[in-house]
């Protein structure tokens, strides 16, 4: 707690970053290179693979987020449009290659549970993007999350995970 009572919110050191979290960031860090300058995706790999720290990510993970999401990205435009309240080429395109990762996560990364999933997103969101970009962010993933993890999903809130306050809860 700070002075003013107020909780003092660490930020994750870089050491204690997991590989799959450091694949994301260099993922993302990628798509917005596609997503600005419609660049190809390999030579955006070429110069991400470059980059200092990249030894230290998964790279078959980033392998499969930069490259299936590349090529699925008309799929995942298609999941994701329906949730959004403005067109989609309104959003940052951080927030938009977040939402791709997230999707593509949800549909092809079934070892990283939903909420794992969920939490990333929003961690890279606020990295990355805007003052309030993981809320938004955090509303599109979870309303996709029941879409496409409705088992997960349910199993979760049935076990009385969810992250929601209780009525009365303090």
């Amino acid at each position: 707690m700070s002075d003013t009572g107020t909780p003092t919110i660490k930020p994750r050191k870089a050491a204690d970053k997991s590989a799959r979290t450091r694949a994301r960031e260099f993922a993302l860090q990628a798509l917005y290179q596609h997503l600005v300058g419609r660049n190809a995706a390999t030579d955006i790999d070429a110069f991400t693979r470059d980059l200092a720290g990249f030894h230290k990510a998964d790279s078959v993970h980033y392998d499969a987020l930069l490259h299936g999401t590349i090529a699925q990205s008309a799929a995942l435009d298609a999941l994701i449009t329906p949730l959004l309240d403005r067109p989609l080429v309104e959003l940052s395109p951080i927030e938009h290659g977040v939402l791709w990762i997230g999707v593509y996560e949800f549909q092809h990364c079934l070892d990283v549970p939903w909420r794992v999933v969920l939490n990333e997103c929003i961690e890279l969101a606020k990295s990355f993007g805007g003052t309030d970009g993981h809320k938004y962010v955090n509303g599109v993933l979870h309303g996709l999350a029941a879409q496409l993890r409705p088992v997960e999903v349910a199993a979760g809130a049935a076990a009385g995970t969810s992250r929601k306050p209780r009525p009365g809860a303090a």
